[in-house]
């Protein structure tokens, strides 16, 4: 990296990230945080949805693609190579950047990133401000986050009820939910079958359902309320699998 690239790139900032699949690579590590919304990563081959509390780890010279699904915000930290770096700052950047990898943040670490961002976006052209958020999180990162969770031979279920119960009016893919709990597609799809006892798309289908049962129960709301509440398109397309599942109509059943 030359001096004039050192310059022009900020050690931290919030960046809105494009609809479209951007895909290149660079010279220094980065760590990137989901702020808001979803965003879908490549690094080197091995792909990840990422949702606000989870991140990835980008190593130098890695091929990578990204873009957001709708609106989606991150935080980008451009860290140097090891060999730009004092000691001090190497040991606790070498645990984080050892490698390409996707992450999650406990809650308290959450909590303080929000105010970070926050103090970045009052001081978006402040250098100093950023670099102090950087080295805060840094500083602070290896001691809130779990990694490798693909590894684990369980599913945790509450991860997935939250994410389903967040985004139940919109379509809901596989890829999403596999990116929740950091695994990809298939193997997400082998395990969530050999832990619950059905695919996903029958486990989101049983929620939408369990949704519109207790939402039924309030005559209050028209069937085309319910209908969009649970997430189904029109109201002729609720009946119809409402129908299928429960061996009844919407207004039988109320």
């Amino acid at each position: 990296m030359n001096l004039i690239e050192t310059v022009l790139i900020r050690p931290a900032e919030v960046i809105t990230l494009p609809n479209e699949i951007q895909h290149h690579d660079h010279d220094h590590h980065q760590l990137v945080i989901a702020l808001n919304g979803n965003s879908e990563f490549s690094i080197e081959g091995m792909q990840n949805i990422i949702i606000p509390g989870q991140g990835c780890v980008v190593t130098a010279s890695s091929d990578h693609a990204f873009n957001g699904l709708g609106f989606a915000e991150i935080l980008t930290l451009n860290l140097p190579t090891e060999s730009q770096l004092d000691n001090y700052t190497a040991q606790h950047i070498q645990p984080l950047i050892h490698s390409n990898q996707y992450f999650k943040l406990d809650t308290q670490f959450q909590i303080l990133l929000q105010l970070l961002v926050k103090e970045m976006r009052q001081a978006p052209d402040d250098i100093l401000v950023a670099e102090a958020c950087k080295n805060t999180i840094i500083a602070l990162l290896q001691r809130h986050i779990k990694t490798d969770l693909s590894k684990k031979n369980r599913i945790n279920i509450e991860v997935i009820d939250n994410f389903i119960i967040q985004h139940i009016t919109t379509k809901i893919s596989v890829a999403q939910l596999a990116g929740c709990v950091f695994l990809g597609e298939s193997q997400f799809h082998l395990l969530f079958k050999q832990q619950m006892g059905m695919t996903p798309h029958q486990y989101i289908m049983q929620v939408r359902m369990n949704l519109a049962k207790q939402l039924l129960e309030d005559r209050s709301l028209t069937l085309a309320m319910i209908a969009s509440a649970s997430g189904f398109a029109n109201q002729s397309s609720f009946t119809h699998t409402f129908t299928k599942f429960q061996g009844t109509s919407p207004s039988r059943y109320r």
